[in-house]
């Protein structure tokens, strides 16, 4: 009997150990939080390193320790320790998704991650994995629309500078077997970028940069037109997008002036 008293004395004191550890874990996610909205990020940091020690289930600190080492995070700059930030936030954000696979924001986050870098078959994968969690998400749409840009504008302009034209000389390409070798690889890619546009559109008919990306896809397809017909019917499909999305921000803009951001809101609740 003495023996059973024992192991449930070591066993109660085990579950009051993880109780409290849990407890300050909470704690330090809390402060952390409070650092991080004050913008210091580097405290956040520590302060939800410290949670996820205490506690290392605590999934939310540690989608907390990702999303601050992501905030400190500067796309486009090779400097060793901004490069460090990314990789934290990568593998923390992979730890997440270890504990809960379905969780949208570290999906999102690793997405992102990967089109700041612009990796953009990584980020593709990661949006197709977003759009498999949330498959009404417009931004996961709008972001694919845009990797098939960023894969197939720097290729076209290269190849109409190689032939010599000017950006505003009109299409299309007359090199034909240039513009078969552009369409034979980068046809694809074009129309898997406008039927990503189109379901973002789809999901949010006021997606006016969806309609911007969706102008400058047309219009820069209509380059490899077989005919001169052909390429001013889609010039003129671009033209209709890009008055689209013109006429969209300003209705926005007009609506966002009436509803007034300076309004005081009521809180419903209060007595």
């Amino acid at each position: 009997m003495r023996k059973v008293m024992l192991v449930l004395a070591v066993a109660a004191l085990a579950v009051l150990g993880m109780s409290c550890n849990q407890l300050k874990a909470r704690d330090q996610l809390n402060k952390g939080v409070q650092a991080f909205t004050a913008a210091q990020y580097s405290e956040a940091v520590e302060r939800f390193k410290t949670a996820v020690e205490l506690d290392p289930g605590f999934s939310a600190a540690r989608l907390y320790l990702a999303t601050a080492y992501m905030q400190q995070y500067i796309p486009g700059s090779d400097d060793p320790d901004n490069v460090k930030m990314a990789v934290a936030a990568y593998d923390n954000f992979k730890k997440v998704l270890e504990q809960e696979p379905k969780n949208a924001i570290a999906i999102a986050s690793i997405a992102s991650l990967n089109l700041n870098q612009k990796k953009w078959d990584e980020a593709q994968q990661w949006f197709d994995k977003l759009i498999a969690v949330e498959p009404q998400n417009a931004d996961a749409y709008y972001s694919m629309g845009f990797i098939a840009w960023s894969k197939w504008y720097p290729v076209y302009g290269g190849a109409r500078a190689a032939l010599g034209m000017r950006q505003e000389d009109p299409g299309p390409i007359k090199d034909k077997k240039v513009k078969e070798d552009l369409k034979a690889k980068y046809g694809p890619v074009i129309d898997a970028g406008l039927a990503a546009l189109d379901k973002a559109l789809q999901i949010n008919p006021e997606y006016d940069d969806a309609m911007a990306y969706e102008n400058l896809l047309v219009r820069e397809r209509a380059d490899l037109a077989d005919t001169k017909e052909e390429y001013e019917k889609q010039v003129k499909v671009a033209d209709d997008w890009i008055q689209k999305a013109l006429a969209t921000k300003k209705a926005k803009a007009e609506k966002k002036n009436k509803t007034g951001s300076g309004s005081i809101v009521l809180d419903p609740n209060q007595k």
